[in-house]
């Protein structure tokens, strides 16, 4: 587990800007360092533990990138077009062990290769066939048209993929064309998470008349499941301090990172503040953020917390900028920051200065084909309708104090932000 001192986030200035709230994060963290090997197949998601050089080139051998035919340089047509016998034909998947002749030509396919002393290939389109069956190749192609060389792509030795890499489809792609099948990534990330309070419910359970069904926690599970991580589904935590503080104890040794959500504000009674003091030490993050400025992390038994605010909304954006890098620091995953679309806004909307504030917004084109944002027409994060109903996040800066028509505005797809 990753062990961390308790004032390993200690942190005593005023609001806390979400770039402060990251970095904090990602310079202080432990990585894990428990390493596994896994199946190609079952390496998607996952992070890498040793840069991947190219154990052969590719392609591993020069080949055609079209169905046309092949010739050497020296007879290519310079003036005028110029009439080829045909010397063989070479499919993808055949040796080509054969020079080709001086002023032959041979019939070549995609991805076949190229025959001894051919060096371009010209494309069957661009050619005809004369009355005697000669291929007539056209005059002025340049030398090495259409052809693939071996190692164009990735020569051997280079690095391919490096160490902390989240691994996506086109990364296990690119492991599979070196005819590997298995891969050494780091160990998953154990996260535990607990939903707080008594006004929650669990779905299918019984729900008293002044109780939600809890959805953030099968929310913020399933956002960790996408970044690769073993999630333990500890349920709904009452509002008592003992029994919160007892039941985050429990949990840390076995856990890198333990999330909780509700409970972090100043209220009577939202208890993880003192809960968690009670048992490690914690700062309570007011973070320059709208939605979800309550977010706790602190420090159980050398495991990290996070408590993210009660608000279906303010949790889904505090996950993006907070436990997501946290996740990737804890994996010793390689940064992958937000950037945000440029697009038109088609509304109008206000802030405050020195707050970071997310829109919820909808994507569509405008009537000269533009792309453009549109706001939810509702306000409040405690609106899951919100989440469901729109495309992304416009991301307003600190300095900005208002939105108008027209103004270009940074987008985040929902798609981008896990």
């Amino acid at each position: 587990m990753a062990q961390l001192s308790d004032d390993c986030f200690a942190f005593g200035g005023p609001m806390m800007s979400v770039d402060e709230a990251v970095g904090l994060i990602t310079t202080r963290v432990n990585a894990i360092t428990d390493l596994e090997t896994v199946a190609l197949v079952d390496a998607d998601g996952r992070v890498l533990a040793h840069d991947l050089a190219a154990p052969l080139p590719l392609p591993p051998f020069t080949n055609s990138a079209v169905d046309g035919y092949a010739v050497r340089n020296v007879d290519l047509p310079q003036a005028v077009e110029q009439a080829f016998p045909i010397d063989g034909r070479i499919q993808a998947g055949c040796l080509a062990q054969t020079p080709i002749k001086p002023g032959h030509t041979a019939r070549i396919f995609t991805g076949a290769p190229m025959p001894p002393e051919a060096e371009t290939v010209f494309m069957q389109e661009d050619v005809r066939i004369d009355d005697s069956g000669r291929i007539v190749l056209p005059p002025g192609l340049k030398p090495g048209a259409n052809v693939r060389p071996a190692g164009e792509d990735i020569p051997k030795g280079q690095v391919a993929l490096r160490a902390g890499q989240r691994l996506r489809p086109q990364h296990v792609a690119l492991a599979a064309a070196f005819g590997l099948v298995r891969l050494d990534v780091v160990r998953r990330i154990r996260v535990a998470v607990f939903s707080t309070g008594d006004e929650l419910a669990s779905p299918g359970e019984p729900r008293a008349a002044s109780q939600l069904f809890d959805s953030n926690r099968f929310m913020l599970m399933a956002m960790l499941r996408r970044l690769g991580c073993e999630v333990s589904d500890l349920g709904i935590l009452r509002d008592e301090r003992t029994s919160l503080a007892s039941g985050l104890k429990q949990v840390a040794g076995a856990h890198d990172l333990i999330l909780t959500t509700g409970g972090v504000s100043t209220g009577e009674e939202d208890h993880v503040k003192a809960a968690v003091e009670s048992v490690g030490s914690l700062v309570l993050w007011r973070m320059a953020i709208k939605p979800g400025r309550p977010v706790a992390m602190g420090i159980i038994g050398g495991t990290p917390l996070i408590g993210l605010p009660g608000n279906p909304v303010a949790s889904f954006v505090t996950f993006v900028h907070v436990v997501r890098p946290t996740v990737l620091a804890l994996a010793g995953g390689l940064p992958e920051p937000l950037l945000p679309i440029p697009v038109r806004a088609a509304f109008t909307y206000k802030k405050k200065i020195g707050r970071r504030e997310y829109v919820r917004v909808s994507l569509r084109k405008g009537q000269d084909g533009a792309l453009e944002v549109t706001k939810f027409p509702r306000e409040g994060a405690g609106l899951l309708s919100s989440l469901v109903e729109t495309d992304g996040l416009v991301e307003l800066g600190e300095a900005v104090t208002g939105v108008e028509p027209g103004q270009s505005v940074g987008f985040l797809s929902y798609a981008d932000l896990i």
